[in-house]
């Protein structure tokens, strides 16, 4: 009964939970690094405005301007300028729902968020994907992929699952070289991760009318289960999407949890510190092991390992630590591993010390 394009896709397949690991294995102690969740917890803002839900029987709000508008101030934008989303993921199948049908191209980097490819295919267009090189998106080859065809491009910066970044000249060229018919959409889902000197894509959305910008609550404000993202883009193209967008698709403990969290500017910075904490402690310690790991600009780093990455996922997995498998991901011999707490930095090292002979040995 479904149509063709349904059955030849493969479903999005999440990192396994704690509580399904625990099933699986009988163990108390699971520590869990697969889904880049922040491990310091929620904003403390955002759980005390939870805490006052009320008129939960009611259909309240669908627009939320007063909320759309503080989104879009520090960026000298406006209420018209964003649209909000049941998560970041959801604003992306909703731009592909506006922008895509049967003939039209996307072009996208490989490997990437595999919800660009799956949301393109379901419009009937066709995923032109370009590989990485070295780990970062190729964009030469990129421009070079587009064709009379191409309706639009994605751009995961940082780029999940790798971690890395483009330079704000390799951004200015690009830019410049993109041709106007073709949307940009950036994703920046870890954009508060990144370090200083790097390209804050809202600002292409002032000078490139046909730019679209994601962001998300899930990742630093630790609100992944809220569901709340949101993107940038001038009004008229705000205005398609928000024909395409359901009624509705932000609850009200969402909007509240989110408005909340806009005000927490030291969980914010703790989140960061935190986060480059742990980032220097595990790089050192693959370096120490002769491991090599992308240089990530996000709270996760993709690190090679000497066996098959479904391996190196399965002995973790029975140590109690949840990992990524970049076999899943279109990275083989890799591993994803989100940035945890101190305790859960020093526990995955202490892991991979002591499986790595074994792994040396069978590789």
């Amino acid at each position: 009964m479904s149509r063709p394009t349904v059955r030849k896709l493969q479903p999005y397949v999440p990192g396994k939970t704690i509580e399904e690991v625990q099933r699986a294995l009988g163990l108390e102690r699971i520590i869990k690094l697969a889904s880049n969740e922040n491990p310091l917890g929620s904003s403390p803002k955002a759980m005390a405005a939870l805490r006052r839900i009320d008129r939960l029987h009611l259909y309240l709000d669908d627009a939320y301007p007063e909320l759309r508008e503080r989104i879009g101030a520090p960026y000298g934008l406006h209420a018209e300028n964003v649209v909000l989303g049941h998560g970041s993921n959801e604003l992306v199948n909703i731009v592909c729902e506006t922008l895509l049908e049967a003939g039209d191209e996307a072009v996208m980097a490989v490997p990437s968020f595999s919800l660009y490819r799956l949301s393109t295919a379901l419009q009937g267009a066709s995923a032109v994907e370009v590989p990485l090189r070295d780990g970062v998106h190729d964009l030469e080859a990129m421009l070079g992929a587009i064709t009379p065809h191409t309706k639009l491009i994605f751009i995961c910066d940082p780029n999940n699952p790798t971690g890395t970044a483009l330079g704000v000249e390799q951004w200015e060229l690009f830019l410049r070289r993109l041709p106007e018919h073709v949307t940009l959409l950036v994703d920046q889902a870890y954009r508060e991760y990144m370090g200083s000197g790097t390209f804050d894509a809202v600002d292409a959305v002032r000078r490139r009318p046909n730019t679209i910008v994601l962001r998300t609550m899930s990742k630093i404000y630790g609100l992944a289960s809220l569901r709340f993202g949101y993107g940038f883009a001038d009004a008229e193209m705000i205005g398609w999407l928000n024909r395409v967008r359901l009624p509705f698709n932000i609850s009200r403990p969402a909007a509240l949890g989110a408005a909340g969290a806009l005000d927490d500017e030291e969980f914010v910075a703790e989140s960061i510190a935190s986060n480059s904490a742990g980032k220097a402690f595990v790089y050192d310690a693959f370096a120490r092991m002769g491991l090599h790991a992308y240089p990530t600009q996000a709270n996760f780093y993709a690190v090679q390992v000497p066996v098959s990455a479904t391996q190196a996922y399965d002995d973790l997995l029975r140590r109690g630590i949840i990992v990524r498998s970049g076999d899943a991901l279109n990275m083989p011999g890799r591993l994803r591993i989100t940035i945890g707490c101190a305790e859960e930095n020093a526990a995955l090292v202490d892991a991979f010390d002591a499986l790595l002979p074994q792994w040396k040995a069978a590789a």
